[in-house]
């Protein structure tokens, strides 16, 4: 039988870091209160001189190309996953696709599920590479949510959580299982919840008068907070859990679990109700604060660096997040 492997891995974040301190200078908030809450210390917001979403997934793609020791002209699909594209439309999927010289020699699919985004993406490509239709395809997941953020005081809850950044992944066929299960969820009652309204195409013209358009409360992220974290943590073991039981494994089995960066206290409680030590679970949310579909990858690139993931490790991906969607993922290294 077909299956698919993670062939490569890699990740880019800008240059530009904003800690708590900086933003305690622009909005009534302090660090305790910032990590308190989220865990978060620092997270890396673009430049806009130089960084867009199509070229930060270019860097993290070169580099996950590098250690597979592959060029781009091997890649024969691209699936993108972001909920920031850089235009309206088209999606950034042709924009990566120009970035890396491949014009008009491959396809290219956009995925707008937010946090969870990554790890659908990487399901619909390894149903692509099980099928024999494509042998190398990268999965990316790309964010910039800086510049759409309310950096006052009226919009700190939201905006002392975001960061830019990009992580991707190469896959290719393997005789062996590498990808054991995706497993994929939602459910639209609580799209409100955690969801920006505009810019919309359900309101007409007249609605969206000039005034709007340099209001950035306008474009601000809405979320219940206690909503989506109630939600998560059950989500989060039900979706877990649920990759363990199809693939006849235990929470005992499961080497590193990289879950999406949404909140330091979701990933902790995640650890505890499975019992699982401090280098069982990899968080680096602390540096890059939620990057939303990239965090995952971003995670799953920098805890290989650093030796996290062994030949034969057991890896579990999983996230939760706008929509609501929540989605898991079980590899065999």
């Amino acid at each position: 039988m077909r299956h698919s492997k993670i062939a490569g891995i890699g990740h880019h974040v800008p240059d530009n870091i904003i800690t708590n301190e900086y933003l305690s200078t622009i909005m009534d908030t302090n660090n305790e209160w910032i990590v308190e809450r989220t865990g978060i210390h620092e997270r890396r917001w673009m430049n806009p001189e130089t960084d867009t979403v199509a070229n930060m997934a270019a860097k993290a793609t070169r580099m996950a190309l590098e250690r597979a020791k592959l060029q781009a002209t091997d890649i024969d699909f691209i699936v993108f996953a972001t909920i920031t594209p850089d235009y309206f439309f088209p999606g950034s999927g042709v924009l990566l696709q120009r970035e890396l010289g491949l014009d008009g020699k491959i396809a290219a699919l956009d995925i707008r599920n937010a946090c969870s985004g990554f790890i659908y993406a990487l399901s619909v490509a390894d149903q692509f590479i099980k099928t024999g239709m494509y042998k190398t395809i990268l999965v990316v997941g790309a964010e910039i949510q800086s510049t759409a953020l309310d950096i006052t005081t009226r919009g700190r809850n939201t905006a002392v959580i975001f960061g830019d950044g990009a992580g991707a992944v190469v896959l290719q066929p393997s005789d062996k299982p590498g990808i054991l299960s995706t497993h994929l969820h939602s459910d639209g009652t609580f799209a409100e919840e955690l969801y920006v309204k505009d810019p919309g195409s359900s309101r007409p013209h007249k609605e969206r008068q000039p005034e709007q358009i340099t209001d950035t409360s306008t474009f601000k992220v809405v979320m219940n907070g206690n909503q989506v974290f109630k939600h998560a943590v059950v989500r989060f073991m039900e979706v877990i859990q649920e990759a363990l039981d199809a693939n006849k494994l235990t929470k005992e089995d499961i080497n590193l679990l990289v879950p999406h960066q949404a909140n330091l206290r979701i990933s902790q409680y995640i650890q505890e109700k499975l019992a699982l030590t401090g280098d069982q679970v990899y968080n680096n949310i602390m540096r890059y604060g939620n990057t939303t579909a990239a965090s995952i990858p971003i995670a799953l690139s920098e805890a290989w660096a650093e030796g996290k993931i062994k030949e034969n490790d057991l890896i579990c991906l999983a996230a939760f997040g706008s929509g609501f969607t929540w989605a898991s993922a079980l590899i065999r290294w």
